[in-house]
């Protein structure tokens, strides 16, 4: 596996392609759809758990519908949970925020990009 030594917060990177182990779908740390994604490095916990936030360009399709659902989601469980009053002070940007792509991906699964 591909090691990468010294990595830093604000890096870019890329994640290598490999094949899928049993390990990987036991503790759900690495997928096929995970393969060439590019991002930057927003924060380092440990060499198992290295938070990425992905370009959007670089998603599939798919990815992207997926990630556009789950920000609507998050939207609608945010007006909800204000109230009226407090909705009323909130800017269109603020109530239309958007979300990053962020995936957490072990040291090895990524190379300088």
């Amino acid at each position: 596996m591909n090691s990468v030594p010294n990595l830093k917060e604000g890096e870019r990177v890329r994640v290598i392609e490999r094949p899928v182990t049993e390990e990987d779908r036991k503790k759900n740390r690495y997928f096929e759809h995970m393969a060439n994604l590019r991002g930057t490095i927003q924060n380092i916990y440990n060499s198992e758990e290295i938070a990425v936030r992905i370009d959007p360009e670089v998603m599939s399709d798919v990815t992207k519908e997926v990630h556009r659902n789950a920000v609507s989601r998050m939207r609608e469980k945010f007006v909800a949970s204000v109230s009226e009053e407090q909705r009323k002070q909130l800017t269109p940007e603020e109530l239309n925020f958007d979300a990053h792509y962020v995936l957490l991906v072990r040291a090895a699964d990524l190379e300088r990009a």
